[in-house]
């Protein structure tokens, strides 16, 4: 297949799809001075985020801290050229970075350097499981995904930021063999470590925490994470001068030591590197499953992000668009030295506080993040690793949302029970992994819900009225049963439709039932198939089933599967919406019929022809 046929099939999928592979162009139509100034006001606002905040993922992650630098900037220039809307901005987040690190920990066969070769091939798959999903729309699946899961693993990464990030406020490390891919592991070998503690780094540490807090109080609208790194990286930077000047005071070198501080390494931009994913089928079966997770991850994080930004301002989010550019900032990441990118909450939600107007303000955030690695690339070495590492730990103490888990914790037990699977699994096993369990379950619960379609047994007023019939009333024609169906009648409903109408057939003097199938849903093969078993068993028991206010997709069904003929076209009754009980009339007539007239004092009222018989509905007709 050449490139133009490639080409063709892309736009075709595309159109198909309704997504555009180019929407900028479109945003950026009759754009004007107002629009522009609102984006550099957020792209700039955004940026003094940005930049910082990708060193602090790279760190999570456990990648040299250039990676959440260029991937910062190529995420959120890369996804702005195919995104739908101005509210999200892409790039390294929280989860994404965690969840790398517990996949590459739990491979258990990369070194420091051997993540940073494969990450290329990594983020292209990340990057193609984004684009293909957004062509088949997957992004319209995601709702079945509860919000509850999403809670349960945000929880757990906060925790596993915390514990992974202790060692390097205390200034240890771990040894070569001391794999801490869970939150248990984490928390042992920081406890074993801590002995060999370094008093530098708790002090940066404790004046990071501070300053911090006094800049998050009194000036909150200031970017603080920024100016906290730059000022006590400058007070860590003064006092190992004035340590090394006054070397030869042993009080003085008693207290400060430079060795004793882990400082973070260089930037130097102008080596940027063009980084070419190397085909590895080893590395593509190992990594799948990671792969396949951060792609979910991706699109649970941006889509909802984005949705709730959009709610707020009025308008509609398409999720697939989004999922799009999603996708296609991680493949422009893979060539870029990036890391996984996602939607972030905080970069999305200060662009749109600033008032960006179009995607553009996410590229212009990009471009002078881009600019930034050049110009204070080389001054990061002056940064201690202490001083970011309090900095990401205030990040994930603000992940724990309390009042979201108070919410699906007392919501309802299957909600309560989603948690904290989705949660201690975050916490025992790789977050790759336990996003699994949380979706799994999720998705059972949901379809135990579906899978259980209420039958209520219908019964004649006093008046000849058709209601619902009460438990421990009797039925005034006991050879007749009218069963009322409400709810899905696919796969996981099948068995619990067949037994219950069995169950109804198992009084001796019943002879008929009349089944109402207006409200029953979603009929498929297998509950077709029970039909069958259950019209044999009635056979065998020499009674009648008769279908009644079945709609025309459910015909469809009957007929397509041969099961109309089985049951007997003079047993089926189509649904008449203007006149909602005209059917079941029908049916009960029918039910005459075969009882050869046995009961003859049947009468159904119909709307909107009230007080009149069946015959005399149909005589008018």
């Amino acid at each position: 297949m050449n490139l133009t046929r490639l080409k063709w099939l892309l736009k075709e999928l595309a159109a198909r799809n309704q997504l555009d592979l180019l929407p900028l162009r479109k945003q950026l139509q009759g754009y004007g001075g107002k629009s522009f100034q609102g984006d550099a006001r957020a792209g700039f606002n955004v940026a003094l985020l940005a930049f910082p905040q990708g060193m602090a993922y790279a760190l999570i992650a456990g990648l040299p801290i250039e990676y959440g630098i260029f991937g910062s900037a190529v995420a959120a220039i890369v996804g702005a050229m195919f995104a739908g809307s101005r509210f999200i901005v892409l790039g390294p987040t929280n989860a994404t970075s965690v969840m790398l690190a517990s996949s590459f920990a739990a491979l258990g066969v990369f070194s420091a350097t051997g993540e940073a070769s494969h990450m290329p091939l990594l983020l292209i798959m990340v990057g193609l499981f984004l684009i293909v999903g957004a062509y088949l729309r997957v992004a319209n699946l995601i709702q079945y995904i509860s919000t509850t899961v999403v809670t349960g693993y945000i929880t757990a990464a906060a925790l596993l930021i915390i514990a992974g990030q202790i060692k390097n406020v205390i200034g240890v490390r771990f040894a070569p063999g001391e794999q801490a891919i869970t939150f248990v592991d984490k928390v042992y070998y920081t406890v074993k470590h801590l002995p060999e503690f370094h008093h530098e780094a708790v002090i940066l540490s404790l004046l990071t925490l501070g300053l911090y807090w006094l800049l998050r109080r009194f000036r909150p609208s200031w970017p603080n994470v920024a100016i906290t790194l730059v000022l006590v990286s400058a007070a860590a930077a003064g006092l190992s001068a004035l340590s090394d000047y006054l070397s030869q005071t042993q009080d003085i070198a008693r207290f400060w030591h430079r060795g004793d501080i882990i400082w973070l390494g260089s930037v130097d931009a102008s080596n940027w590197p063009l980084t070419l994913p190397t085909l590895n089928f080893d590395a593509i079966s190992q990594m799948s499953n990671a792969a396949l997770a951060i792609a979910l991850l991706c699109v649970l994080e941006g889509t909802s992000i984005g949705k709730s930004l959009a709610a707020r301002s009025g308008e509609r989010l398409d999720a697939n668009q989004e999922m799009l550019s999603i996708g296609a900032a991680n493949i422009g990441c893979a060539f870029f030295a990036g890391m996984p990118a996602s939607g972030s909450l905080t970069r999305s939600k200060l662009s749109w506080d600033s008032g960006s107007r179009t995607p553009l303000a996410a590229m212009i955030s990009g471009l002078i993040v881009a600019v930034g690695a050049f110009i204070v690339g080389p001054l990061i070495g002056y940064i201690p690793q202490a001083v970011l590492a309090v900095l990401v730990i205030l990040i994930g103490i603000s992940l724990v949302n309390e009042r979201a888990i108070k919410i699906v914790t007392r919501a309802t037990r299957s909600d309560a029970a989603t948690f904290f699977v989705t949660f201690l699994a975050g916490l025992l096993f790789p977050l790759d992994t336990a996003i699994y369990f949380g979706v799994g379950l999720s998705i059972v619960l949901f379809l135990r819900k579906a899978a259980t379609p209420e039958l209520v047994e219908y019964g004649f007023t006093d008046e000849g009225e058709l209601a619902e019939l009460e438990a421990q009333k009797q039925r005034r024609l006991q050879e007749i049963s009218i069963v009322h169906v409400e709810g899905d009648l696919f796969f996981g409903a099948a068995e619990l439709f067949r037994d219950q109408l069995r169950r109804v057939c198992e009084d001796p003097l019943l002879k008929i039932v009349v089944v109402k199938m207006r409200n029953a849903r979603n009929l498929d093969a297998t509950c077709v198939m029970s039909i069958e078993e259950l019209v044999r068993f009635m056979d065998e028991k020499d009674r009648h089933l008769i279908l009644s206010e079945c709609r025309p997709d459910v015909i469809g069904v009957l007929r397509n599967s041969g099961i109309f003929d089985m049951i007997g076209e003079e047993n089926v009754f189509t649904d008449t919406p203007q006149n909602p009980t005209l059917s079941t009339a029908k049916a009960l007539k029918r039910a005459q019929q075969i009882l050869g007239g046995a009961e003859a004092d049947i009468k159904i009222y119909v709307n909107p022809n009230k007080g009149k018989t069946v015959d005399e509905v149909e005589s008018e007709e």
